[in-house]
């Protein structure tokens, strides 16, 4: 999914700046547990001694840390400090947590809220649902291209048409990462039955026998910026209690549709 963001530097010092960017969405992705510079190498396309270089350069500014004992990435103090002064802007956790506790209560399954970020979602909050069976897909911080989870179908869907048309433009290659399932022409079925139904389903497609349902959330312009969804397993998701959850789904993101208008 990384490999999304590779675009030709345009000035000077522009490549840098986006390898060490890359680094960090890898870096900050892993959470606590962190990331080896194998690891990171490997997903950033970038040889060892580049991504160690460039991770020094990091830790240097504090931007990223590394663990004495396992040699591992860390997110760094300044990434910390950096995103509570962006959280002001940025973050809709403090208004939308309650909303996705809810949704979790109410259905007994993991609910989650993502944000849109250029043509990825990440993943920024979770709440588990007391079904003891639970799908472990997602989580804080984990990102997946627009239209491969279901909150990135969800968000996908309602873009205006040439914003889609541009998006399959910039990632021929979605179904060679990520399945047959994900090429264009089924994707764009999937964004036609997302618009009909209003949520979006993933049938299993990421990891097997893993459902998940999501629905946009929009800003108080009317763009889709966040999403809700729901994960568990296939038979919680079959199609005598799928119209319910979605039911539920959607009552809850147009209740976070407007408190975001009525807060911001």
């Amino acid at each position: 999914m990384d490999r999304l963001r590779a675009t030709p530097p345009t000035v000077p010092g522009a490549q840098s700046i986006a390898r060490a960017a890359q680094l960090l969405r890898l870096v900050t992705s892993a959470g606590a547990d962190g990331m080896t510079v194998a690891d990171l190498s490997k997903r950033a396309d970038l040889t060892r001694p580049t991504a160690h270089r460039l991770l020094s350069a990091l830790r240097h500014e504090g931007l990223v840390d590394q663990d004495e004992k396992t040699g591992r990435w860390m997110p760094g103090p300044e990434l910390y400090l950096m995103g509570t002064v962006a959280a002001s802007r940025y973050d809709i956790t403090s208004i939308a947590r309650d909303i996705v506790r809810s949704l979790a209560v109410r259905t007994e399954e993991s609910a989650f809220l993502s944000v849109r970020r250029g043509d990825e979602t990440v993943c920024l909050l979770r709440e588990e649902g007391s079904f003891p069976i639970r799908s472990f897909v997602l989580s804080e911080g984990v990102r997946f291209p627009l239209g491969v989870a279901s909150a990135g179908l969800a968000i996908l869907a309602f873009l205006p048409p040439h914003d889609v048309d541009t998006y399959f433009e910039r990632h021929p290659g979605l179904s060679r990462e990520w399945g047959a399932a994900h090429g264009e022409a089924r994707l764009r079925t999937r964004l036609r039955e997302t618009t009909e139904r209003g949520y979006a389903v993933n049938p299993g497609l990421i990891v097997e026998g893993s459902y998940g349902i999501g629905a946009a959330v929009f800003t108080r312009e009317g763009h889709p910026q966040w999403a809700l969804s729901l994960t568990g397993v296939e038979f919680r998701f079959g199609p005598d209690r799928l119209p319910e959850l979605g039911r539920t789904l959607l009552a809850h993101a147009h209740q976070l549709t407007t408190r975001i208008a009525a807060t911001r």
